[in-house]
């Protein structure tokens, strides 16, 4: 696996170590700690880099206001609809200022409007903060909308990857047959 033409796989461990704190990860279920607020969850990054406290906050405030949480800062996780635990998730992720987002299934828990919602956010991020969103998506929509390359995997081996219009209508492999017909 290559980021940025390097090998993963072939990273000492100091390398593979400032490679990952490039990246965050954003999961499907949130992962959010339940018994902390929403302004918690998202500073819980900056807790771990030992950010100062006043630092900490204006940063916290800063995502809540990109994810549109802002007023949401003192809830809980459990006061929040999916929709609004998953763009806790994203400011969560965004806490550390990573290059690349990693999206797995980020949007398979949520209804139709609050998808679009969280895909609008995701293209937002990426144009207007240049970070990387790689999404892992069984949903052809979703990379349909907002995906500008794609890559097909089958059996965990790359089978295919190109722009979406290439990959979508002039499709090389078996398994995108299998998945466009």
């Amino acid at each position: 696996m290559l980021i940025d033409g390097q090998n993963v796989l072939a990273m000492k461990k100091k390398e593979l170590l400032q490679t990952r704190r490039r990246m965050a990860m954003i999961f499907q279920q949130f992962n959010l700690q339940m018994q902390k607020t929403v302004a918690r969850n998202v500073r819980y990054p900056l807790e771990i880099a030992r950010v100062p406290k006043k630092e900490a906050d204006a940063r916290v405030m800063e995502l809540l206001r990109i994810v549109g949480l802002e007023e949401k800062a003192k809830a809980y996780p459990a006061q929040l609809s999916g929709g609004q635990k998953q763009r806790v998730a994203i400011a969560r992720a965004l806490a550390g200022d990573p290059e690349m987002l990693l999206c797995d299934e980020a949007t398979s828990a949520l209804d139709p409007m609050t998808t679009q919602s969280i895909l609008a956010l995701l293209q937002k991020i990426n144009q207007e903060m240049g970070i990387t969103v790689v999404l892992i998506t069984h949903e052809m929509a979703v990379i349909r909308q907002i995906c500008n390359k794609v890559a097909i995997l089958d059996g965990g081996l790359l089978a295919e990857q190109g722009t979406v219009d290439d990959v979508f209508m002039h499709t090389k492999s078996a398994a995108g047959r299998r998945l466009f017909g």
